[in-house]
């Protein structure tokens, strides 16, 4: 990943503010590829997200069950949670089917460089999630990469 816009997000509430901001630009067979280290914020953010596009229920980390789907007509648009950070190759992911689920909807991918990543993707955006630099409030940094097709809708 290289520069990239990037966003201060203090707290949950800035979090949450930014997963709104994306789901209203979500379309069928965009892939939100969420990086970062454990504990930076990428199950925060999907929940925030998935939160956005109308779903009311719990949301489960997938980091055991791989996959979480959300379905209409809860939500505007059906939506794949994914977490590859057990896959042991992208092979596993093309496994899963995960063309099939992103037909319909989109997809949140936490650890996508697990699957091979979608970088190369048009409709991929890619978010980094850092925490802020020592010395500035606590909270995460978001680096914000956009596929050509993310280029007109960017949060």
């Amino acid at each position: 990943m290289t520069g990239g816009a990037r966003r201060q997000l203090q707290d949950l509430a800035a979090m949450s503010a930014f997963g709104a901001a994306i789901a209203p630009l979500l379309k069928a067979g965009d892939v939100i590829a969420l990086e970062g280290g454990l504990g930076a914020g990428k199950t925060t953010l999907a929940r925030a997200i998935i939160a956005a596009l109308g779903y009311t229920g719990e949301v489960p980390s997938p980091t055991f069950t791989i996959i979480e789907t959300y379905d209409t007509p809860a939500m505007r648009l059906p939506i794949v949670h994914a977490d590859f950070y057990r896959l042991k190759s992208p092979q596993e992911a093309l496994e899963l089917g995960l063309e099939d689920y992103r037909e319909e909807g989109a997809m949140i991918v936490e650890w996508p460089d697990h699957a091979g990543g979608f970088t190369h993707e048009a409709g991929c955006l890619t978010i980094r999630l850092e925490n802020a630099p020592k010395g500035e409030d606590d909270g995460r940094i978001a680096i914000v990469e956009p596929g050509a097709d993310w280029l007109e809708r960017t949060p």
